[in-house]
C-alpha cells in the first residue's frame, strides 16, 4: 500500500520545490484568514501549476459556503477538498456533488470518544483527517503543534483510510509510524523555523526521518 505524506499550509514557490523534490504526495493549501498559512485562490493557482503530474493539490477549508468553495475551485483546480471545519455529512455530500472531488474531513481528536464523530461520515468523506485538539485559547483548528496519543489508533477499524496529523516532526515521526502505522501522514508546523514559514533544512529532516522509520519498520 502507499504511503501518503502532505505537507500542509505551503505559501512560496520555494518551498514547494523542496517538499516536490523530496517526494511528497500531496501539498496542501490553506484558505482560512486567522491561519499564517492562509493563502488567496489565485496564490494557490499559480503554486500548484508547479505540482501537477508530481503531487496532489489540496484545498484545506474551514467551514466554507459556496461562493468562496466556487472561487477555489475555479481558480485553484485542486484535486481534492479538505474540509476542517464542522461540517456536517450533509455539508460533506453536498460539497463531493457539487465539485466532483474527493473530499477528506478532519476530526480533532483527544480521547478515544473523539472517534465516534467520525461513524457518520463513513461512505461519505473518501478520507479522514485525524488532528490533535487545538489548545484552549487556539482560533486555528489545525497548524498548532500538539499531537494526541497515537496508540489510540490501535482501536480504529482497519477499513478507514486517513492521515495522522498534529504535532508531528522529525524527532517523532518514527514514533508515529511505529505506533500506529498510519497510511498517510500530514504535517505543516514541524517543518517550519516559524508560523507560516516553511524551512528547507527541516523539510529534509523530516524527509529522512520518515524515510528512516519505513525502513525500520519494514525491517
Amino acid at each position: 500500500m502507499a504511503f501518503d505524506i502532505k505537507i500542509c499550509g505551503l505559501k512560496t514557490e520555494e518551498a514547494l520545490k523542496a517538499v516536490l523534490d523530496n517526494g511528497a504526495s500531496h501539498v496542501g493549501f490553506i484558505f482560512f484568514a486567522k491561519s499564517p498559512r492562509n493563502v488567496s485562490p489565485d496564490e494557490a493557482g499559480r503554486l500548484r501549476e508547479a505540482a501537477k503530474g508530481r503531487a496532489k493539490a489540496v484545498a484545506v477549508t474551514v467551514d466554507a459556503d459556496d461562493a468562496f468553495l466556487d472561487e477555489i475551485v475555479a481558480k485553484m483546480a485542486p484535486d481534492m477538498i479538505q474540509l476542517h471545519g464542522k461540517e456536517t455529512p450533509e455539508r460533506v455530500a453536498e460539497v463531493k456533488v457539487r465539485y466532483g472531488l474527493p473530499v477528506m474531513k478532519a476530526f480533532s481528536i483527544r480521547e478515544a470518544a473523539d472517534f465516534e464523530a467520525m461513524a457518520a461520515y463513513i461512505g461519505i468523506a473518501d478520507r479522514m483527517l485525524f488532528d490533535a485538539k487545538p489548545p484552549a485559547g487556539s482560533e486555528l483548528p489545525g497548524g498548532n503543534g500538539v499531537s494526541f496519543d497515537w496508540r489510540l489508533l490501535a482501536g480504529l477499524d482497519a477499513s478507514v483510510d486517513y492521515m495522522l496529523s498534529g504535532g508531528l516532526n522529525a524527532a517523532n515521526i518514527g514514533d508515529a509510524i511505529t505506533l500506529a502505522s498510519p497510511p498517510g501522514i500530514d504535517i505543516s508546523s514541524g517543518v517550519e523555523s516559524a508560523p507560516g514559514v516553511k524551512d528547507d533544512a527541516l523539510i529534509d529532516n523530516f524527509f529522512r526521518a520518515v524515510r528512516a522509520a519505513r525502513e525500520s519498520s519494514a525491517a
